[in-house]
């Protein structure tokens, strides 16, 4: 039998609307920093684009929606992929919504502002009491709900803006005394010239971020002299040429740590704080890998990272701010805590895999949230994956493997070579489960030697 939506779902319907049965349309805007910084000044960089991956992680929204709601993407799902989530995970799915119109350089709410047919559409499900639910709303988000006429179920774009900038989580983790990392808000060139200055005076690295960076980017370690006044150079050069010595960056000390935290709250209309869970964050350069469940914590340490949400909930909600918040956290080799790393008042990575953590993740045992690289001859549809994983995809006494996002994996197939040439390269988001570490790292490794190979399509597939 087919599930119908999960508890979390329920709830996080019920604290952004009031009714757990709110449909609600999904709209993945992963890198919606983008959209933020556009009115801010960061450190000197080339312009970015969303990267083919990075769009094909609107799929994740699959798996947070249910029944009775839309998921709005690029790329429809492979259908393989659907069948295997509704007969073999027994997952109940929303509908999908595709764009007639789309274009791999602009915001898939740009694609269906430009799209009459699933405008139209959009606009139905507003008129039946739809919610426009967006990863975080940007200008893009906010002329889609206006032009369909669907209500955005969160904050405007100014305010999402206002709590998502790192000089934002720096400052009121300040003043609400929770631990802060030592470090400084930089507004300006001055305030940045004299930060590097203060941090020349005691040993050891800092790390520069822009205040909308995301995934790694826009942030510079300086762990010698050299580096900083090369850093300091460029932005005195670039504010010479451009007249503007405006900034918008955060200087913060390095601090070694034993392990990486994220932990989400969501903040209902009413301003009530709800503290969801904690995870130990897989980073590598400051890029996101996944998540252990559950963390290596002490009582002591949940408490204090309790007390952290409550307070910064209560802070966003007097801000203006009510939905999902995720909060990135350490624990230094020394074992203190600091609480806040940076604030991200959207949804988060460990957002879409809560409906699923829901349904696979026992208690009393362990899940690892992960992507592997994928290699692939030619773009494969998921029939071909089932085949290279095999029996880690079924329940098993030493866990098993959950596919939450496929699309992912024939990313970047429009721009690869054919024949000889190199193969496609990809990535597949899963959700492992076992019953202890031990089997938990056994099932990872399993998975990795699956996947190590170049991916072959069945012929006709």
């Amino acid at each position: 039998m087919t599930r119908e939506s999960t508890d979390y779902l329920r709830r996080l319907k019920t604290a952004l609307t009031g009714d757990p049965a709110t449909p609600l349309a999904f709209l993945c805007n992963f890198e919606v920093e983008a959209q933020w910084a556009r009115h801010h000044v960061g450190l000197p960089a080339p312009a970015a684009t969303p990267t083919a991956i990075v769009q094909r992680m609107e799929e994740l929204g699959i798996l947070l929606a249910g029944p009775g709601d839309v998921l709005v993407v690029k790329h429809a799902p492979d259908e393989g992929y659907l069948r295997y989530l509704e007969e073999d995970l027994g997952v109940g799915l929303p509908a999908v919504l595709v764009p007639e119109t789309t274009t791999e350089d602009r915001p898939t709410a740009e694609d269906l502002l430009n799209s009459p047919r699933a405008l139209d559409r959009l606009s139905l499900l507003g008129r039946r009491g739809a919610r426009l639910m967006p990863m975080g709303t940007s200008e893009s988000e906010e002329k889609l709900a206006v032009s369909a006429q669907v209500p955005l179920a969160v904050p405007d774009a100014t305010t999402f803006e206002r709590v998502n900038s790192k000089i934002y989580s720096r400052r009121i983790t300040e003043e609400l005394g929770l631990p802060a990392v030592p470090g400084w808000c930089c507004e300006s060139l001055g305030e940045l010239r004299h930060a590097l200055a203060e941090a020349a005076g005691a040993p050891g690295a800092v790390v520069v971020k822009d205040a909308y960076g995301v995934s790694g980017k826009g942030l510079v370690v300086l762990d010698t002299p050299a580096k900083a006044d090369r850093l300091l150079r460029i932005v005195e050069r670039r504010a010479a040429r451009t007249g503007d010595d405006r900034l918008a960056v955060v200087v913060e000390r390095w601090i070694p740590k034993r392990a990486d935290l994220n932990y989400q709250i969501t903040v209902d209309r009413r301003g009530d704080v709800r503290f969801d869970f904690v995870k130990q964050a897989l980073t590598e350069r400051g890029v996101h890998q996944g998540h252990l469940m559950p963390p290596d914590l002490g009582a002591d340490q949940h408490a204090l990272l309790r007390r952290a949400a409550a307070e910064i909930g209560g802070r966003l909600a007097a801000d203006g701010f009510f939905g999902v918040a995720g909060i990135d956290a350490i624990v230094a080799e020394d074992e203190r805590v600091h609480p806040v790393l940076e604030i991200n008042a959207r949804l988060n990575m460990s957002t879409y895999q809560g409906g699923m953590t829901e349904l696979f993740h026992q208690p009393g045992h362990v899940a690892l949230a992960r992507h592997y690289p994928v290699r692939t001859a030619a773009p494969i549809v998921f029939d071909d994956l089932r085949r290279v994983l095999g029996p880690l995809l079924s329940p098993a006494p030493g866990g098993r493997v959950v596919v939450t996002c496929f699309g992912t994996v024939n990313a970047g197939t429009a721009n690869a070579g054919t024949g000889d040439g190199p193969p496609y390269q990809g990535r597949l988001y899963t959700l492992l489960t076992a019953p202890d570490h031990d089997r938990l790292a056994a099932l990872d490794e399993a998975a990795r030697a699956a996947l190590s190979g170049v991916l072959q399509p069945r012929e006709g597939s």
